[in-house]
């Protein structure tokens, strides 16, 4: 399995991204994708997730309610919107594969593209 993340760039606070994760490989099946971040300086951290089990998503608390997770199944890709951006979500975002139900734990993620950079300027 193959992640690409792209859709990363340049914005101002208050403004709007669209980041997108495409999986590749015929073993993608059976996995969902999910978010997360790593801030300068800072641990990587879960930002978004699905549920394999009823397509609950899930958010990390500092992203309720201006983040949304959203996925294409027949494109094999994974969407995160991101309005009301503020400079603390300046971070490279990533996307991973996980069998999981539902989880936010690295571990349990097999694969992981390569990151996108969002750079949120106040």
């Amino acid at each position: 399995v193959q992640l690409q993340a792209s859709g990363g760039g340049l914005v101002q606070a208050g403004g709007s991204l669209r980041l997108s994760c495409a999986a590749s490989g015929r073993t993608f099946s059976g996995y969902t994708a999910d978010w997360f971040r790593q801030a300068p300086g800072k641990d990587r951290e879960f930002v978004a997730a699905f549920s394999r089990s009823g397509g609950q998503t899930y958010y990390a608390d500092p992203v309720t309610g201006r983040f949304t997770i959203s996925r294409d199944n027949a494109k094999n890709t994974v969407y995160l919107q991101m309005n009301s951006l503020k400079p603390e979500d300046t971070a490279v975002y990533y996307c991973a594969a996980t069998r999981a139900v539902v989880t936010a734990v690295e571990v349990a993620y097999d694969y992981w593209g390569q990151g996108t950079q969002v750079t949120v300027s106040s």
